[in-house]
């Protein structure tokens, strides 16, 4: 009966418990350089597609949500101060209160709807310096500073020990103004744009805003310095001596009106005479682009340009620190970069690795989180962290660039 029995009976088993030092990965017969790469093709989505991707959604509510999961820092009073130069300049303006509404409507709305706020926000200390430098006209002559006659000549003749902007303007020909013209009236205006275009297809993602942050907070400062600190530039010099100068004196074109005279078209010498900031020759803001050519129009002083470049210099060096990111040399278009690693900061954002502080950390850091949603509009998950089954090998940190 017992032997019956045990053929009904379940026979015991004996418990099966994986030892501690069991390292299964190791079982695993495909090398740890290829097993990564069929990881990643295995993923339900792409994390080159998330940071290279644009938006396409006309829905406001995604961007205020985006603004409600931001995490504020220092950083985020830049927009503060946008807003409040925007603000004024738009209340200066001597145009009927309903179209200052619409204008701050509109510019609201494109900033609010993702398939625009990718351009437009980005751009923003861009849109605010037009509008800040077309309005600073509108400032009231009462409470405007002293214009400077005698500094910049001064500082010319002590940095350089001559006065440089009268002797390589002092001979013209019609050939020099043409050359002297494209870079300095022409691409001076258009070259922003297709530098723009540039690092926004051969750069790493993100590189256009940056960019477009850095110039127009350059901008911003150096029209600000111009209205506090106003200084006549050589063509007043030429013109009026160093007689003293008043507000509502009329601009001039300087050298550019020999280009209207050649092309018998009235380019410059109206838009120069009804100039917002015709005392605005302290910093110059064209030293980027047309630093002899600008000379040579006798536009600026040396001294001006060496103010310009300063500003220039000091933003792009911010921006690098901050939020420019790091170009690949492997990398030939936006669209090869797997991850982008941002300013001088030990922060990564890859495919298979987290953010961290030069480690390979298990989840994104939640700063670049909300910098990667807000900024460039990835749509990254919340939960997203690393399986921790990828051992870190020689091959695969070298993959890895960390500042040190």
């Amino acid at each position: 009966m017992q032997d019956m029995a045990s053929l009904f009976t379940k026979p015991k088993l004996l418990p099966f418990t994986v030892p501690a030092t069991l390292n299964l990965a190791k079982l695993n017969p495909i090398p740890h350089r290829y097993r990564r790469r069929i990881r990643s093709r295995q993923r339900f989505y792409s994390r080159a597609d998330e940071i290279t991707r644009l938006k396409s959604s006309f829905n406001v509510l995604e961007t205020i949500r985006a603004v409600q999961r931001h995490k504020w820092t220092l950083h985020d009073l830049q927009y503060v101060v946008l807003a409040f130069v925007g603000i004024s300049s738009l209340i200066m303006a001597p145009a009927p209160a309903f179209l200052k509404l619409l204008a701050l409507v509109g510019g609201t709305l494109l900033i609010l709807m993702p398939i625009t706020s990718q351009f437009f926000f980005p751009g923003l200390p861009i849109w605010v310096y037009l509008v800040y430098f077309f309005c600073s006209r509108f400032i009231p002559t009462e409470i405007r500073p002293h214009i400077w006659v005698r500094v910049l000549p001064a500082l010319e003749n002590v940095l350089y020990g001559a006065n440089l902007s009268n002797i390589l303007s002092a001979h013209t020909n019609s050939m020099l103004d043409l050359i002297a013209w494209i870079p300095y009236g022409i691409l001076h205006f258009t070259l922003p744009a297709v530098v723009v275009g540039v690092l926004f297809i051969f750069g790493a993602p993100g590189s256009g805003p940056s960019f477009a942050k850095a110039f127009g907070w350059m901008n911003i400062t150096g029209v600000t310095i111009q209205l506090l600190f106003p200084c006549t530039p050589p063509w007043y010099e030429n013109e009026h001596g160093l007689s003293p100068a008043a507000y509502g004196m009329p601009g001039s074109p300087a050298g550019l009106a020999r280009i209207d005279k050649i092309f018998g078209v009235d380019m410059y010498t109206t838009a120069f005479s009804t100039a917002p900031v015709p005392f605005g020759a302290f910093p110059s803001l064209h030293s980027g682009n047309a630093v002899i050519e600008a000379l040579f129009l006798s536009y600026c002083f040396p001294v001006d340009l060496v103010g310009g470049a300063l500003i220039a210099a000091a933003y792009f060096y911010i921006t690098k620190a901050y939020w420019m990111p790091r170009p690949q040399p492997d990398k030939s278009t936006r669209w090869d970069y797997e991850y982008v690693e941002y300013g001088d900061r030990k922060s990564i954002f890859d495919e298979e690795f987290g953010s961290g502080s030069g480690t390979l950390s298990p989840t994104l850091s939640e700063e670049s989180l909300s910098f990667r949603r807000d900024v460039l509009g990835m749509d990254i998950p919340d939960q997203h962290t690393w399986d921790a089954t990828t051992r870190v090998t020689d091959n695969g940190l070298r993959q890895i660039t960390v500042a040190a």
